[in-house]
């Protein structure tokens, strides 16, 4: 990853100052952790969600709001973070379930597997806009707060690469939709695929339905 120097360190690190705000809010209780998910709006595959726990101290880099950064920096930022995180874990709930819970339900359930994949119990939890049911811990939505939460932040980085990455693996397994490129979201490469080839079983049938 570049090294930054100088003025441009030290506007970065005024940054991570700012994203730290709401860790720093509630660290006195206890572990703070982050939480956020990916894949509710493909046509395919699996929701994905992550929750980590960053050091007090952490200085990562260019954390942010996933889709705001380039798919390398996602990759180098993965590393870093699955490596200095205090904690994390991960949740994936397949599209047979997402089909017969809801995508909705299924977000809560992935987000629950997360945090239970957790090797320390955080005391609070972070979440990216959502009230999680069932969970007996402390949570604070916070809206995009992707955005405005470096723990939340780097849950999205290791979501959304995991995810990827499976989308990436699928798309060899099932090719003609594009899985690669598109992730499973709803391109016309995708429909493409769907009205030539049908649907692969790692398809979502509530969502395609009015594509085949």
């Amino acid at each position: 990853m570049r090294e930054l120097k100088g003025e441009k360190l030290e506007a970065e690190l005024k940054r991570l100052e700012a994203l730290k705000a709401y860790e720093k809010e509630y660290e006195h209780l206890g572990y703070v952790a982050g939480i956020d998910e990916v894949g509710r709006g493909p046509f395919a595959g699996p929701v994905v969600a992550c929750c980590v726990i960053l050091p007090k101290d952490c200085n990562i880099l260019y954390i942010n709001d996933s889709k705001k950064l380039s798919e390398k920096r996602r990759e180098e930022l993965f590393d870093i973070i699955t490596k200095e995180a205090v904690a994390y874990g991960i949740g994936i709930v397949d599209n047979t379930v997402i089909d017969e819970i809801n995508i909705l339900n299924a977000t809560y359930e992935a987000m629950r597997q997360a945090i239970g994949k957790l090797s320390v119990k955080p005391d609070v939890l972070l979440n990216d806009a959502v009230t999680i049911p069932g969970v007996d811990i402390k949570q604070v939505p916070i809206i995009k707060g992707d955005a405005k939460s470096i723990s939340i932040g780097a849950a999205s980085i290791v979501a959304k690469v995991t995810r990827d990455r499976m989308m990436c693996e699928y798309d060899e397994v099932y090719p003609g939709y594009d899985f690669a490129k598109n992730k499973g979201y709803g391109t016309a490469a995708h429909i493409q695929g769907l009205k030539e080839i049908g649907p692969c079983p790692i398809h979502r049938k509530t969502f395609i339905h009015n594509y085949i």
